[in-house]
């Protein structure tokens, strides 16, 4: 047997090790995968390598193997990586305080379902109040709003508080309604007390929900950080590993930054703020904050409430129901304090709009301050219904329309019944809103819709239901493309908070923030997209959610 000499051997023992020593030491390499970066050439790349929870570098397997070596290496076997998806408008707070104190009343088919949900829930938590979210009277075969009747009946000495799916109406018992004070004489701006026959209905429209909400029994720290947790393992297991938080308190968010710090709330989360004096006193009047993983520089306002509701404020009166044209939530003087406050101290200002009144309405406002174009990225939530002649008014004054998809989807078998076939041409126009500035964020509102991103990327595209209906989708020429859906929910939702530098993409110098799918979206069927599995969430190179 032919042996080598030693001195053979030697020298190429001494030849690896200087090639492995001018490798550059990473802490992750994962390889095998097609890789979407979502840069500004939307390329896409083999290999990534990850040190210190940033991406050093993305290119061809070979590349990556030769220039890095890593402490892990992981063969991701063909399947397809994205930036972690970005929820551009949600609720996570509320969320995860649903999840904690609410009975889950969605998707419910009628009234009685919802009774058996309720009697359910407190079976089995018991409390002194009753409460839950997510009803939608467009569900069930009336299709008209409930009333206290059979919540009387059921729970005489208990007090119930249902919130609608939209979370601007309220629906309860006379126990609720006795405790809060609430008479058919009770008044309020921008909210009304529905009165049927001389007395409550027990429906409670936008800014009277606040009758009741003062006296609901406030989550404990401790509940509401469990809450958070959860919330947080959903997100992860959807693909989620950032989120905007469309309005928050003082104390939620310095819970949020403790839990942060602690490193038990890992996603990275964009704060809005409620308009409060508490919150303008501690965050605005301090300028922007911009950390690792909490932002804080919007305030977030109402200008109208919802369409299912009937509270959105419409131009002309609700096409089924004549002498309602909707509820303006404030008045313009405090719209103008608010814009005021928040351009002289470099914040963003998020305004929920969905009728085209409310969306004319702040977009005009916003006009007296932003003068024309500029980069202060102030926003309209929703934008879910424009008059033709104010859609040029986003591209104008550069203020950034905000969509959730799935509403399109959620809402379109009776848009038109409120709205009437002449303004259903303004209604859910995402192509239109987004050709305004060229990009535009993308979210899913939950807990008013459902959680998966994977949803929004469907209701994007297809603008169809999950059966596929209706055939060629609802006013699909306003439907985004694959390009477009999958910047709008990762580098676009990044840029609304002014992060685009931060994350979004998969390139150097950004947090490692990604997941691998076992399917390719930009090639997908509808059927394999609703099917897709996430199969592992990673935030700053580390693995938050593992299917397997």
């Amino acid at each position: 047997m032919y042996k080598w000499p030693v001195l053979f051997i030697h020298f190429i023992i001494l030849i690896s090790m200087i090639s492995c020593s001018n490798k550059k030491q990473v802490d992750l390499i994962v390889t095998g995968a097609k890789i979407y970066t979502v840069d500004d050439n939307f390329s896409t790349a083999e290999s990534i390598a990850i040190k210190d929870g940033k991406i050093v570098a993305v290119g061809t397997h070979d590349t990556i193997l030769s220039e890095f070596s890593g402490k892990e290496v992981i063969d991701a076997e063909g399947k397809y990586i994205y930036p972690g998806f970005n929820d551009a408008h949600c609720h996570f707070n509320g969320y995860a305080t649903n999840l904690m104190q609410y009975a889950d009343l969605r998707g419910t088919e009628t009234q009685e379902e919802i009774y058996e949900r309720l009697q359910q829930h407190h079976d089995k938590f018991g409390g002194d109040w009753i409460l839950g979210r997510s009803w939608d009277q467009n569900d069930w075969p009336e299709k008209s709003f409930p009333d206290k009747t059979r919540l009387d009946e059921l729970f005489p000495d208990i007090p119930v508080y249902l919130v609608r799916v939209d979370g601007h109406a309220g629906w309860c018992n006379s126990k609720t309604l006795e405790i809060a004070g609430v008479t058919a004489d009770s008044k309020v701006s921008g909210g009304q007390v529905i009165v049927k026959n001389g007395e409550p209905t027990g429906i409670l429209i936008d800014n009277a929900m606040g009758l009741v909400g003062e006296y609901i029994p406030e989550i404990t720290s401790e509940q509401q950080q469990k809450g958070l947790l959860e919330a947080q393992k959903n997100c992860f297991a959807a693909g989620l590993t950032s989120v905007t938080d469309a309005g928050l308190s003082k104390s939620t968010i310095s819970l949020m930054e403790e839990m942060q710090n602690k490193g038990s709330l890992k996603m990275r989360i964009n704060a809005m703020l409620n308009p409060t004096d508490e919150n303008f006193e501690n965050f605005v009047k301090n300028g922007p904050k911009q950390g690792d993983r909490l932002t804080v520089n919007t305030i977030k306002i109402f200008a109208d409430g919802a369409l299912g509701s009937r509270g959105a404020l419409l131009l002309e009166d609700y096409f089924d129901d004549f002498g309602n044209s909707g509820l303006q939530i404030e008045s313009q003087e405090y719209y103008d304090k608010i814009c005021q406050l928040a351009y002289d101290n470099n914040f963003i200002v998020a305004t929920h709009c969905i009728g085209d009144s409310a969306n004319r309405l702040m977009l005009n406002t916003y006009a007296e301050f932003l003068k024309g174009k500029n980069d202060r990225r102030w926003r309209i939530e929703h934008a879910q219904i424009i008059h033709p002649d104010d859609f040029q008014k986003f591209a104008e004054y550069s203020v950034v329309p905000s969509i959730q998809a799935t509403h399109c989807t959620s809402d379109m078998y009776w848009a038109g019944k409120r709205l009437g076939e002449w303004r259903l041409r303004g209604a859910y126009a995402y192509q239109t809103l987004l050709q305004q500035n060229g990009w535009l964020p993308n979210g899913t509102d939950f807990p008013v819709e459902n959680i998966e991103p994977l949803y929004t990327f469907y209701a994007s595209l297809f603008r169809t239901d999950h059966t596929g209906r209706p055939l060629g989708g609802w006013q699909l020429n306003e439907g985004l493309t694959r390009k477009q859906t999958l910047r709008s929910m990762t580098i676009w939702g990044a840029k609304a908070s002014f992060e685009e530098n931060k994350k979004g993409s998969l390139e150097p110098g950004k947090y490692a923030d990604f997941i691998i799918l076992d399917t390719d979206l930009m090639e997908a069927s509808p059927e394999e997209i609703l099917n897709t599995k996430i199969e592992s969430t990673w935030v700053n190179g580390e693995k938050v959610f593992n299917l397997k």
